[in-house]
């Protein structure tokens, strides 16, 4: 089971705003996912991999795959308080899942 968070790097966030970007994704995602689901990567430690996505085009095309896959995700889109404009897309979480499932939708994105 893991969780893969791609963040977009081409609208130069923060350190801080990219682990906010994160940590809203996983959570999101993780919502979206069965009890079953939820406990099962609970249980084997929460793994999770941040990738990079070039744009926000890419975060559409990831979560394209995971629909169709039928895979948890959740794109997130920032709220506009500080550094980015209001509803800007900044990250998409994929999983959590099957580590071979989730690997078929971001196994080509290098690591953050």
């Amino acid at each position: 089971m893991k969780q893969v968070i791609a963040a977009r790097t081409d609208i130069g966030m923060g350190k801080g705003k990219l682990a906010a970007q994160v940590a809203h994704a996983s959570l999101s995602a993780y919502e979206d996912t069965d009890p079953k689901t939820r406990k099962a990567w609970k249980g084997g430690g929460q793994k999770k991999i941040v990738v990079k996505a070039p744009n926000e085009s890419t975060l559409f095309e990831l979560a394209d795959k995971a629909r169709r896959d039928g895979l948890p995700h959740a794109i997130i889109r920032d709220a506009g308080h500080t550094q980015l404009e209001p509803g800007t897309p900044t990250a998409i979480a994929i999983g959590p899942d099957e580590e071979n499932l989730v690997d078929r939708v971001t196994g080509d994105l290098s690591l953050y």
